[in-house]
């Protein structure tokens, strides 16, 4: 069977242009020789809908679109990701699914089982689950349709599973030709290499090919790779889609094909397959990612152009090569904001980044605004030593300034915190936090080095300099920040144990890092979750970030 993988990008919520391009990707994949068209999970309304779901009518108009979408299709059917009324009296009110398109009408239903509610998903939040998965019989064939999680179910970490049942082995006990899955999941560094060998091994379990169609994209903080693929009984890959781009192939599934004894079982292609990526290739990955997530956050929320604070710091830097990447050196506006205390090598580097990158560049400096508020807030101050908020107002006059700019230009404001900044509360409410969208607020500083020096593997496109020199929020004169924060290395390694491994502080000093340092950096870390509730939302690329996947309570005393 020649089946066609629409890996599109759909936005969620706009119906009109997910149809027209869900019609394109159908008539370019039957011109191209398709007997089936298979299309990402939720592709009518894009993926995640959340609270949309609610809304009175959506449910209605997602069906109509999908009804639309039916309406053109021939003798070529077509699988696509829809939302469904549940007709029920009980139960969520609709059902994630797959719509079978055929001869200008929905001839079947097929829904998904398994709703996850870890991580960033609330699946069970909005949908009812079906009992048991579908079964389409097709040009005589049996195709098994499976939705995303559905082929989770064995994934869980540890002994403990999630799900009750599993879709897949269901349908190998009924005896499908085939399985398809339909799939929006998101992405982060390192998932693409999993994903792959689940379905290699649910191809060489079940014994029939498996098709694995997944969305391309950003939707708010998810980011996804498409990726798709299509395996062979015996864990042989047969096709693979590209990596963060739409696409559209036609693959000849060999369905009644005894599987070739000349391939090794899946377990031994797998240990040399799948050991962790080359680090060039990893950075590579997490550059694409950041570069699409930015840019659909920005298109698909009206913005065409990005502004972008240049302090001479690395953190900066990467942010706005990000944003020329994503959207064009003319889109782009760097702006230096010097204080008193500002080094001559920050504005610097901050001019010769702008230069590098060929990006509009001003100066607005700040001494006398901050000067201004320092001197109105004197008699108000009188008899107080000076702290961290003489220290907060630079930050947050340049706050002012940003978003003042960002309104004047109607351009997006890009904040430039990363998460070991974020993780310990380095930052400044109102000030540099301000902003549309933190873009590299899951990158860790060291991720943030490698990064940089990835970027520059040809030519120096980030100066040396603000690599190099120690990195400094330019509080006041000659400060680090190593003066209040361990070595980046030996933070990050303790803020990964702590907020993506959830250990304890006992748990962290075993592993070797001090006490007190110990004691020092958690406290901070749940000091400031107030402030990352406040944050702009952040383009997750970990397993666990800064975002709607943590919810930490603000206000709670536990100390574990």
């Amino acid at each position: 069977m020649r089946i066609g993988l629409a890996q599109i990008n759909p936005t969620v919520g706009d119906l009109a242009g997910n149809l027209r391009r869900l019609l394109a990707a159908y008539r370019e994949l039957v011109a191209a020789g398709a007997e089936l068209v298979v299309t990402p999970e939720l592709a009518v309304c894009g993926y995640p809908p959340r609270d949309l779901l609610l809304r009175t009518r959506f449910v209605t108009d997602v069906e109509n679109v999908t009804a639309e979408l039916a309406a053109a299709t021939t003798d070529i059917p077509l699988l696509v990701g829809t939302v469904i009324a549940n007709p029920g009296t009980t139960g969520r009110r609709a059902f994630n699914a797959a719509a079978f398109c055929h001869h200008g009408r929905i001839q079947q239903i097929a829904k998904k089982c398994l709703l996850p509610t870890y991580d960033v998903f609330d699946e069970d939040r909005y949908f009812e689950p079906a009992d048991a998965p579908t079964v389409i019989t097709w040009a005589g064939h049996r195709i098994g349709i499976t939705i995303c999680e559905d082929i989770w179910a064995n994934q869980s970490p540890g002994d403990q599973r999630l799900h009750r049942f599993d879709p897949v082995a269901q349908l190998k006990d009924e005896g499908v030709d085939l399985i398809i899955n339909l799939s929006a999941s998101p992405w982060y560094a390192g998932k693409s290499g999993v994903r792959e060998r689940l379905v290699l091994d649910l191809a060489t379990e079940t014994g029939v090919p498996v098709v694995y169609c997944n969305a391309i994209g950003g939707n708010d903080e998810l980011i996804f790779d498409g990726r798709s693929l299509v395996a062979a009984p015996g864990g042989r890959l047969l096709a693979t889609l590209p990596a963060f781009a739409e696409a559209c192939l036609v693959v000849e599934i060999p369905l009644r094909a005894p599987c070739s004894t000349a391939h090794a079982p899946a377990s031994d292609l797998l240990a040399t397959r799948y050991s962790l990526p080359a680090a060039s290739a990893q950075l590579a990955d997490i550059h694409a990612a950041l570069v699409l997530g930015l840019r659909d956050y920005a298109h698909k929320s009206g913005f065409t152009r990005a502004l972008v604070a240049l302090s001479g710091g690395i953190d900066s830097a990467l942010v706005a090569e990000l944003a020329v990447a994503a959207l064009g050196a003319e889109n782009v506006i760097g702006v230096s904001l010097p204080s008193a205390i500002s080094s001559q090598h920050s504005r610097d580097d901050a001019r010769i980044l702008a230069a590098n990158l060929g990006i509009r560049f001003e100066t607005i400096a700040i001494a006398e605004t901050v000067a201004a508020a320092e001197t109105a807030l004197g008699p108000v101050f009188a008899g107080r030593a000076p702290d961290v908020t003489e220290e907060n107002l630079q930050a947050r006059t340049r706050g002012v300034i940003m978003m003042a700019l960002s309104n004047k230009f109607g351009a997006l404001l890009l904040t430039t915190g990363n998460k070991s900044e974020i993780a310990v509360g380095y930052c400044t409410l109102y000030g540099d936090m301000c902003g549309g969208l933190a873009v590299i607020s899951d990158l860790f500083k060291t991720q943030v080095y490698a990064l940089c020096r990835w970027i520059n593997r040809e030519r120096e496109i980030i100066p040396v300099n603000t690599i190099e020199k120690p990195p400094s929020a330019e509080l006041r004169p000659g400060q680090v920040d190593q003066d209040s924060l361990p070595p980046y290395d030996e933070l990050d390694a303790l803020l990964t144990g702590y907020v993506e491994e959830g250990l304890s502080r006992d748990e962290l000093t075993a592993r070797g890092f001090a006490p007190a340092v110990v004691r020092d950096i958690c406290r901070k870390v749940d000091l400031n979750e107030y402030k990352r509730k406040q944050a702009a939302p952040g383009l997750k690329i970990t397993p666990l970030a800064f975002g709607v996947g943590r919810r930490i309570p603000i206000v709670q005393k536990y100390v574990g």
